[in-house]
């Protein structure tokens, strides 16, 4: 089950995503679902079109399948998503 303490450890592809910061002001406020990722970039569909947006420049806000929010710094999840997944992190309360 996905919680907001796991959430780095699973896939993200099909969870609605909101840019909340970034360091180009054209991203925020992109909202979307989730529909691929590499290690460097999210790609977001929004409705009307599909925007590819860096990880490392952005702080998501993940809407997670139960309702609940989570913001995630980008550069925390730069990483392939199958090395993501693997990956260890440190707890977050």
């Amino acid at each position: 089950m996905i919680t907001p303490q796991n959430v780095f450890r699973h896939e993200l592809i099909g969870l609605p995503v909101e840019i909340i910061d970034s360091n180009h002001e054209g991203f925020i406020g992109i909202k979307g679902l989730v529909i691929d990722e590499t290690r460097n970039t999210i790609k977001v569909d929004t409705g009307s079109i599909e925007k590819i947006i860096p990880k490392s420049e952005v702080t998501f806000m993940f809407t997670l399948p139960q309702g609940e929010k989570v913001s995630i710094k980008g550069k925390v999840i730069v990483a392939r998503p199958e090395d993501r997944i693997k990956k260890k992190f440190r707890k977050i309360r």
